[in-house]
């Protein structure tokens, strides 16, 4: 499977429905958020090749995994006692997943989350995620933690969290390049320089390239998150067609923001800051071959809490979008 390509995700248990949905949409596969496994510090081969083996018995492929528990790797992301330890589990998880045969393995380096403060409405009346910093203090958090449990007061700069990364990827890719696991880096979301005290590494163009650069391999790369890249305010496809150019987006987050950090809400695709048309030709013209996914929805009218409504509609859109430029 090389070609651009469609698939689901942002869902951690492959029940029938979910399963029978992506079916029937029609695209190639899924990818599993944070999945609901046993195991409070790594994931075990048997449960890994298991959700394969599930997701086969649909005609499905399960395209990736993002993201393991925070708690399998926040004192490695703070750079506390313990993160030796974490980082010898986390070693393990990526072999488990290599050899139930699951690709990718996405990872974040936000040990306190993505932030939005309170929803708002978008067309319609449709139901979306929004950030606004000038609601911080007025508002509690809609997604993530204001105040990390491990940091206790504490500030960690943003050049502190980056000897973090680097003493985690220092030990963690070795193990993914000889697993065979493609380790593909999400984007700060929001993109903000720091948010609760801890510093926020990835959310420009410098910041990535800085990690691409120093930790250059053909299994490393990103998870490009288009709305992500929305936030930030520079053109992201600039950014396509850097990392593309060189095969370092592994999939892509295809989703839209209105305004730019500080201040941002979700969209509709095709009403947002990006020429979503613009952005899925730059995809096909660098030779991106990984699959791409919704992310966040909208929440339509009598949908469901994971936005099945939502999800059928930005699914069949990025459908006809690749069918376009590839045609």
């Amino acid at each position: 499977m090389c070609a651009m390509r469609v698939a689901i995700g942002q869902f951690s248990e492959l029940t029938h429905e979910r399963l029978t949905f992506a079916a029937q949409l029609g695209v190639s596969g899924v990818l599993l958020n944070t999945p609901v496994l046993p195991g409070e510090r790594r994931w075990e081969l048997d449960d890994l090749a298991w959700m394969a083996r599930r997701c086969e018995a649909y005609g499905l492929r399960l395209e990736a995994i993002e993201n393991v528990p925070v708690s399998f790797y926040d004192r490695a992301m703070l750079g506390l006692e313990g993160r030796d330890e974490q980082i010898a589990a986390y070693q393990e998880t990526i072999r488990h997943i290599g050899a139930a045969g699951i690709p990718v393995l996405g990872y974040h380096w936000m040990p306190n989350g993505v932030w939005r403060t309170p929803d708002k409405l978008g067309r319609g009346g449709a139901l979306v995620t929004a950030f606004d910093a000038a609601d911080l203090e007025r508002f509690p958090l809609r997604y993530g933690i204001r105040e990390h449990p491990l940091a206790q007061g504490r500030r960690f700069p943003a050049e502190q969290m980056w000897d973090n990364y680097c003493y985690f990827l220092d030990r963690v890719l070795p193990v993914a390049e000889e697993s065979g696991v493609t380790l593909a880096l999400h984007p700060d979301d929001p993109p903000m320089p720091e948010l609760g005290g801890i510093g926020r590494l990835f959310g420009s163009l410098e910041g990535f390239k800085r990690a691409m650069e120093q930790f250059a391999s053909p299994r490393h790369g990103l998870d490009f998150c288009l709305g992500c890249w929305s936030e930030m305010g520079p053109d992201p496809l600039l950014a396509i067609r850097h990392f593309g150019a060189r095969g370092q987006i592994c999939y892509v987050h295809f989703r839209d923001v209105q305004g730019t950090v500080p201040s941002f809400q979700e969209c509709f695709l095709g009403e947002g800051n990006v020429n979503v048309v613009a952005a899925m030709r730059a995809l096909h013209e660098v030779g991106f071959a990984g699959f791409i996914i919704d992310d966040h929805v909208p929440l339509l009218v009598d949908d469901t809490a994971w936005g099945h409504r939502g999800r059928a509609h930005a699914t069949g859109y990025i459908q006809a979008l690749v069918a376009a430029v590839t045609a």
